[in-house]
């Protein structure tokens, strides 16, 4: 064992079995390891330095392009955001059938935007955002706009795609007939189309319509009547249970008496109530509004006093001639006249007569009735004084005649076989459907 030489150890730091090939090598310091291959380094290496080149060119150009799109698209966005040329509100029209490029010119044309481009641009541009963020496609919509002043290219394109378009009130007030309804909605240029036929009387529900430029007549026609529908089913269940008729048609008839005979909304129920006493007196309802459509059948504009002639004159609507209710309403009445003849008030009056104020007194017998006509008399006369001047000597007195928005019921005749309320002066309703037309003086029958 210890004849045993130790393990010769290699302090040159070659690989253990390389044996130096001289003594002068042998007292080299340590070599570094010998290069690999020249072919393996060149496999790790990777591809060509062309493929390189090339690739590198196509990232540098990708990223060229995008700062471009991103510039652009920041100075698009400031051009469209910027104000605009309007120096005030302006209303414009888009035709229906007019693609982005008209409307740009349009535009462009009125004053709207400054350049047609920019906001085919813009309207591109919004477009693409909206379809990316997954809304519903951008459209432009025909219509009529108020553009506000220094509007921008994107409220421009905002107020368009959106359809905020102006906005018309159609108004038809209670009491018109149906021929003059028609011919208010045919005179109104803010709407278009024909309107079919001539509605029945009494089928139109009176309402303010909001609508836009452009809408259809008959649309406003079919919405009247659908409300008159829709008040019928809600309402007729909820009527008094002792009135004198059993159907609707009859409500909305004797609503249209009352309609034209009264626009204040404070006596509507207690005319009414008038009507509904005489109808269960078996009376005659002598209302003057049902002779003045019997004669005209609601085209005429009545302006003047009812004759003696015309109060005798048989038609199918005149009350003082036939009994009960005439055969078809004399108006379109609105829901506050159809309210009160459902649910009248409870009082037993069958007179009623003007007071001077635009508003009635009532009575319930003959005499009561006959002493407030003599009232009424003094107040038209004091009336008259003060809107007639007195004429200058020697000329001939003038027919001017005084004027006041009352409806005068006068006492029957001594020869009629029933209590009558008397006529009214000057029937022929207004035709905002508020009463009847300024009276002149009364006649006794």
């Amino acid at each position: 064992m210890s004849n045993r030489r130790p393990a010769e150890q290699n302090f040159t730091g070659r690989p253990s079995g390389v044996v130096a090939r001289s003594p002068a090598e042998r007292l080299e310091p340590t070599r570094p390891v010998a290069r690999r291959h020249r072919q393996r380094v060149s496999r790790e290496r990777g591809p060509p330095r062309p493929v390189v080149r090339f690739l590198s060119g196509i990232f540098t150009l990708l990223l060229l392009v995008m700062l471009l799109a991103a510039g652009s698209a920041v100075f698009l966005q400031s051009k469209i955001e910027a104000p605009g040329p309007l120096a005030q509100s302006k209303q414009i029209a888009i035709p229906k059938g007019e693609g982005a490029h008209e409307i740009a010119a349009r535009l462009e044309r009125d004053g709207v935007v400054a350049d047609r481009r920019l906001f085919v641009a813009g309207y591109l541009s919004s477009k693409a955002s909206n379809w990316a963020e997954g809304g519903r496609s951008l459209q432009l919509k025909a219509g009529e706009y108020l553009i506000p002043q220094a509007a921008s290219i994107r409220q421009v394109i905002d107020i368009i795609a959106e359809g905020k378009t102006v906005i018309y009130k159609v108004t038809i007030p209670e009491g018109l007939t149906s021929e003059q309804i028609i011919e208010r909605l045919r005179a109104d240029n803010s709407l278009v189309g024909e309107i079919g036929q001539i509605p029945a009387e009494g089928s139109l529900l009176p309402e303010t319509f909001i609508v836009q430029r452009g809408a259809s007549r008959q649309s406003i026609v079919d919405k009247m009547q659908g409300e008159s529908r829709k008040l019928s089913e809600k309402m007729w269940d909820q009527r008094k249970k002792d009135l004198p008729f059993k159907t609707w048609e009859e409500a909305v008839i004797l609503a249209s008496i009352v309609e034209k005979e009264t626009g204040r909304n404070d006596e509507r129920e207690r005319v009414a109530a008038v009507f509904i006493n005489r109808l269960k007196q078996k009376m005659r309802l002598q209302s003057d509004p049902t002779i003045v459509y019997g004669i005209s059948g609601g085209k005429a504009v009545w302006n003047r006093p009812i004759l003696r002639s015309e109060i005798a004159q048989k038609t199918l609507h005149n009350t003082y001639q036939i009994d009960g209710l005439p055969p078809s309403p004399i108006c379109n009445p609105g829901k506050a006249a159809i309210e009160a003849v459902l649910n009248p008030a409870d009082t037993k009056d069958l007179f009623f007569v003007a007071d001077g104020t635009g508003g009635h007194i009532f009575s319930e017998t003959l005499k009561d009735h006959n002493a407030n006509v003599q009232k009424w008399r003094a107040v038209e006369k004091e009336l008259k004084a003060k809107t007639v001047p007195a004429p200058p000597p020697g000329d001939t007195p003038t027919t001017a005649q005084p004027k006041t928005r009352a409806v005068v019921r006068t006492p029957p005749e001594k020869k009629a076989p029933q209590p009558d309320p008397g006529q009214s002066a000057a029937p022929g309703g207004n035709q905002d459907g508020k009463g009847w037309a300024p009276t002149t003086q009364p006649k006794t029958k």
